[in-house]
C-alpha cells in the first residue's frame, strides 16, 4: 500500500509538532532532574553535618537522613511529573494507593519501625545499658530501627522487635550510680538476733565497696518454718552490685561458722501419738 505525498507530509508535520511540544518538556525535565539531584545531595550532606555536631544516636541519624532523602526525592519526582504534564492529582492518588497497599502488607514491620523511632527519640535506654525487657535481662548491644539486640550474661544474643519493646515495661539497671543489694539469710530458732545482726554489720563496715550512707541495715523479716529470716540491705556503686552480693554471702557464712550461729535446713518434728 503506497502512502500519498499529502498523507506523508501530514504525518511528518504531526510528528514535528509532537516533537516540538515534547522535546522542550523533556529537556526541562532533564535539567530539573540533574539540578534537583545536585540540590538534594547538598541538602542531605548539610543535614548529616548538623546531626554529627549534635552527637545523637547513629541509628537515629541514619533514619532521619533516610527520611529527609526520601521526601526530597519524592518532591523531585513530583516536579518532573508536573513538567511532563502528568496530572498531579492522579500522581498523588497513585502514590497514596501504593502507600496504603505497602502499609497493609507490612503492618507488623511498621509497628516495629514506629517502636524503633520512639526508642531512638525518647531514649529509655542506650547501648551498653543493662535492662530487663520482654522476659530477658542483658546488655544492649545495638538499637536498630526494627530490632534491638541484647547479650545476656551467659553470652546469648537476644533479638527483640521494637514494637513490643516500646509498648512494654523496661527496667533499666544502668541509669543510677548507686544500687541497693538485697540479701536474705536464715538463722536457727533460738539464735540471738542481736549477735547475728552485729556479726553481719561488722562485715559491711570493713568492706570499702559498701556505702555507709545510707548505712547497711539488718532486720528480722519472717518467722519461717525452720528459720528466722533476716533481710539485709546495703548500698554500693552500680558496678559493684554482684561482687558485693556474692562476696558478702560467703563472708556471712564464714562469720556465722566462727560465731557458732546455725544456718538451719528444712526439718520437721513428728510426734507419735500413743495408742
Amino acid at each position: 500500500m503506497e502512502i500519498s505525498p499529502e498523507l506523508a507530509e501530514e504525518l511528518l508535520q504531526k510528528g514535528l509538532d509532537l516533537a516540538y511540544s515534547i522535546l522542550p518538556k523533556l529537556v526541562y525535565a532533564a535539567l530539573f532532574y540533574f539540578i534537583g539531584r545536585w540540590i538534594v545531595g547538598k541538602l542531605v550532606r548539610s543535614f548529616e553535618k548538623i546531626l554529627e555536631k549534635r552527637e545523637s544516636n547513629p541509628s537515629l541519624n541514619n533514619f532521619l537522613v533516610g527520611v529527609i532523602k526520601a521526601l526530597l526525592y519524592v518532591s523531585l519526582i513530583i516536579g518532573i511529573a508536573t513538567i511532563l504534564g502528568v496530572p498531579l492529582t492522579s500522581f498523588v492518588a497513585v502514590l497514596g494507593a501504593a502507600g496504603l497497599a505497602i502499609g497493609l502488607a507490612l503492618q507488623g514491620s511498621l509497628s516495629n519501625f514506629a517502636g524503633g523511632v520512639l526508642i531512638l527519640l525518647f531514649k529509655p535506654f542506650k547501648v551498653d545499658d543493662v535492662i530487663t525487657a520482654q522476659g530477658h535481662t542483658g546488655t544492649v548491644r545495638e538499637i536498630g530501627i526494627i530490632y534491638t539486640r541484647m547479650t545476656t550474661f551467659d553470652n546469648k544474643e537476644i533479638i527483640i522487635p521494637n514494637g513490643g519493646l516500646a509498648n512494654s515495661d523496661v527496667i533499666n539497671m544502668s541509669t543510677q550510680q548507686k544500687r541497693r543489694v538485697d540479701m536474705t539469710v536464715g538463722v536457727a530458732y533460738g539464735t540471738n538476733i542481736k549477735v547475728a545482726r552485729e556479726t553481719i554489720l561488722a562485715i559491711f563496715k570493713n568492706d570499702e565497696r559498701v556505702l555507709q550512707d545510707p548505712e547497711p541495715v539488718v532486720f528480722l523479716n519472717n518467722f519461717g518454718d525452720s528459720s528466722l529470716d533476716l533481710v539485709i540491705r546495703v548500698w554500693t556503686e552500680a558496678p559493684n552490685l554482684w561482687p558485693v552480693y556474692f562476696d558478702s554471702m560467703e563472708a556471712i557464712n564464714l562469720a556465722f561458722e566462727e560465731k557458732g550461729i546455725e544456718i538451719p535446713f528444712p526439718q520437721r518434728v513428728v510426734h507419735q501419738a500413743k495408742a
